[in-house]
């Protein structure tokens, strides 16, 4: 065929002579603009670069912290602590795995063919197999990089408390390597299997079916596992016999977290037979993976880049065969869905329908943002369905306060991390046409305004559900479940009040691309603020209860936990938002 000569004929003339590989130079020249970006944002700002480092710092000393904490009170447990460790480990180990996977996936898809650097390279002479090696590395970094500042801390927590030899440490660095290896590759195939192949009825049937399946199976596996019940064992015993039956998929022999986490654990313990065969089955897989498969897919990807940007969007092709087989001359663009959803809302006038019509469209379009928002959401449904299978044995209150007030944590990270890279940018991401939106009767005024309602409301309903349920799985009263919901709603309104003050005080109308929007100044002082904000709300909420049945803790001190609690959340979300209403009225556009 032309293509296939085209393509070989394309593939020899990219060859090097004499110089740098393709592969090297790309990466050269990745390494030297991620080079200038850090010192072009050390020169701009310079309190940047301090908060940055200060909170990397302070996190990474308070993450060895809580790790070596957490490790020492398991090992108190006496006789069992040692038999929680292992478990523990490969479940962690198991899920990380199973995250790496999924941000590969998205992160490599939107890498790959979603991104003008990748369009552009595949119009050069460049072997398409370099240009996939390339991209491959570029989407694991950025896929892996936040699943390294997680495990540093702990591999460092757990060699220090097994008191492990020095060359633990160095030994870690070397298997964690190998170990993101592997699910980068396996992420970035799935992401050509999936461009080459989306426009197939029998694949996407295939899909949803994989995913019903799925969806069916795993809850249906889950209740009809055995679960031993001993009513005459203490119920710390029943306890662990509970968890330990439920984590047994994570040691399954053929997972790449089993080999990675049985390493880690055999060296600690001085087993280093075993660990080195372990680590041999890691190194060889990441050899086949990570060199061979690569260089066999230049083809299937040029194939897949092809079919992903000749083609249009795979609903609108249902919508129109749909239009096609009603009616013999189908308008070219249907009234959609949404829309007939958001006319029949009372009380939305139109250029508000209209807002939020774009900015759902552009989010729908953009297939990192939403893959990333259900993730992060769905693992954090699955963690409140799954409190009841052990609140039941929680019968001291300062258990079941402290299992409530971590998931206020848990839920109150999972928005502020949802706020910090969606909402944020989404003043940014108006670009260049932003002149546009401030020549509108509407004004940039009511955008913002817009943008936040709709943003908190959205919010509101997640949360919300999530905390309603996680709080009727640990039975509280009515009391008790109005205080979490209406702390919940307070710190919702105020995330999403500093992410939208914070993104219009400190716009970036240059760049299109929400992940290195929120990289700048202000999205890392959005991000700062929302953590330090979350930690100082849940220590104040959680002075106001009363953690032990004999302490009650007094009126002046609930009321002035509240009114500091109320205080803060307007200074950190009351304040930038209005600031931000004051700056879109003398903004030039």
């Amino acid at each position: 065929m032309s293509t296939d000569a085209s393509t070989a004929s394309l593939n020899a003339s990219s060859d090097s002579e004499g110089g740098h590989s393709p592969l090297q130079l790309l990466m050269g020249v990745g390494l030297r603009s991620l080079w200038r970006r850090l010192l072009s944002v050390r020169q701009q700002s310079p309190l940047l670069t301090l908060l940055v480092a200060g909170f990397l710092g302070g996190y990474l000393w308070m993450s060895f912290r809580l790790f070596g904490s957490a490790l020492h009170f398991i090992h108190r447990f006496p006789g069992v602590g040692s038999l929680l460790t292992e478990p523990l480990m490969y479940l962690l180990f198991a899920f990380l795995f199973i995250l790496l996977l999924l941000s590969n996936l998205v992160i490599g898809f939107t890498n790959l063919f979603k991104n003008r650097e990748a369009a552009f390279l595949l119009t050069q002479p460049i072997r398409f197999e370099v240009l996939f090696q390339w991209k491959l590395l570029e989407s694991s970094i950025l896929a892996s990089w936040a699943f390294l500042l997680l495990i540093a801390p702990m591999m460092a927590a757990f060699g220090h408390a097994k008191h492990a030899a020095w060359h633990f440490y160095p030994m870690s660095i070397g298997v964690i390597a190998l170990f993101i290896v592997l699910p980068g590759v396996a992420g970035c195939f799935g992401a050509v299997l999936i461009a080459r192949f989306m426009d197939r009825r029998g694949f996407q049937i295939l899909c949803l079916l994989g995913l019903a399946a799925l969806c069916v199976a795993g809850p249906l596996w889950y209740h009809s596992s055995p679960v031993s019940e001993d009513p005459g064992a203490g119920r710390m015993v029943a306890l662990m016999e509970r968890m330990l039956q439920r984590t047994g998929f994570a040691q399954f022999p053929l997972l790449p977290s089993y080999w990675l986490t049985s390493v880690v654990i055999q060296w600690a313990e001085g087993a280093l037979a075993a660990a080195g065969f372990f680590m041999l089955v890691l190194l060889s897989n990441a050899l086949f993976l990570g060199v061979v498969v690569p260089r066999q897919l230049g083809a299937f990807f040029y194939r897949a880049a092809a079919e992903s940007h000749g083609r249009g969007g795979v609903f609108w092709q249902w919508r129109r065969a749909r239009a096609m087989s009603e009616q013999a001359e189908p308008t070219l663009y249907p009234v959609s869905t949404a829309e007939r959803l958001l006319a029949a809302i009372p009380g939305l006038d139109g250029d508000i329908r209209a807002l939020i019509l774009k900015d759902g469209r552009m989010f729908w379009r953009d297939t990192t943002q939403w893959a990333q928002t259900l993730m992060l959401f769905g693992l954090l449904a699955v963690y409140v369905f799954n409190i009841r299978y052990f609140s039941e044995t929680l019968t001291n209150p300062f258990w079941i306060y402290m299992v409530a007030f971590l998931n206020l944590g848990a839920c109150s990270l999972n928005l502020a991390t949802l706020t910090t890279r969606f909402v944020f940018p989404q003043f940014s991401l108006e670009g260049k046409r932003i002149w546009i939106v401030g020549m509108t009767p509407s004004g940039l005024g009511r955008v913002v305004r817009i943008k936040y309602w709709v943003a908190t409301s959205l919010s509101l309903a997640l949360t919300m559900s999530l905390i309603l349920l996680s709080c009727l799985f640990l039975g509280f009263d009515w009391r008790q479940t109005g205080f979490f919901c209406v702390a919940t709603a307070v710190m919702t309104f105020t995330l999403n009040g500093m992410a939208v003050g914070l993104g219009t005080l400190y716009p970036n109308f240059q760049e299109d691309n929400p992940s290195k929007i929120v990289s700048g100044f202000g999205g890392t002082l959005c991000l700062v603020l929302s953590f330090l904000y979350i930690l100082v709300s849940v220590v104040l909420l959680g002075m106001t209860v009363s953690w032990h049945a004999s302490l009650t803790p007094s009126i002046q001190r609930v009321l002035g936990c509240v009114a500091g609690f109320l205080a803060v959340s307007w200074i950190l979300g009351g304040i930038p938002l209005r600031l931000a209403l004051k700056r879109v009225l003398t903004l030039e556009v």
